[in-house]
């Protein structure tokens, strides 16, 4: 069974892309993986802001991520970028903390303008670390939520799950994959 981190990069209690990052999680628990969550405006401040990774909580953060088998990586849009606390957890993990992993790319924003922010900000950066792959990217506008009138939690409307349900779909069939076979060379 494949460890999957979902890794929340929103600073707000209560988000909107946290209740969609939960969504890939439930998808992917579905579809027979082991889900972990890491939410990282958990992880001290001083020592993340400071790259401080003999800080326990950051250094088991950074364990984390390479223990996993996959990585989804959820952000709200701020001003047409990902969130500065994503940002900063990116820039402590090491050069190629992702390579060999599939990595699902997920964010949230205001409206559908804010989309092209994963493609041009968050995906360079993921891709810099070597990822096995970058599925494709979801963007979940928050102008097309509605509440749950049971629950109370904001749900994406149909077309973003159904963008969500594909993303999911093809990280669990990245992680299916046989592992590329690399040709030995053998010197004469």
């Amino acid at each position: 069974m494949p460890t999957i981190l979902a890794v929340s990069g929103s600073p707000s209690v209560g988000s909107f892309t946290h209740e969609v990052l939960g969504l890939a999680a439930d998808g992917l628990v579905a579809a027979g993986c082991r889900v972990e969550t890491l939410v990282v405006r958990e992880l001290p401040a001083a020592a993340l802001l400071g790259g401080d990774t003999g800080d326990p909580e950051l250094r088991d953060a950074l364990r984390r991520v390479a223990a996993a088998d996959a990585v989804v990586v959820a952000t709200p849009v701020y001003k047409a970028a990902y969130s500065g606390l994503l940002k900063a957890f990116l820039d402590v993990l090491p050069q190629y903390a992702l390579r060999g992993k599939p990595v699902l790319p997920l964010a949230s924003g205001g409206s559908m303008a804010h989309a092209l922010a994963l493609d041009y900000g968050l995906r360079p950066v993921l891709a810099s670390m070597r990822p096995a792959a970058i599925t494709d990217a979801v963007f979940v506008p928050a102008d097309t939520a509605h509440t749950d009138p049971v629950t109370g939690a904001r749900r994406p409307g149909p077309a973003a799950l159904e963008r969500l349900d594909e993303a999911v779909a093809q990280l669990t069939a990245l992680l299916a994959a046989p592992a590329p076979r690399v040709p030995l060379t053998v010197a004469a």
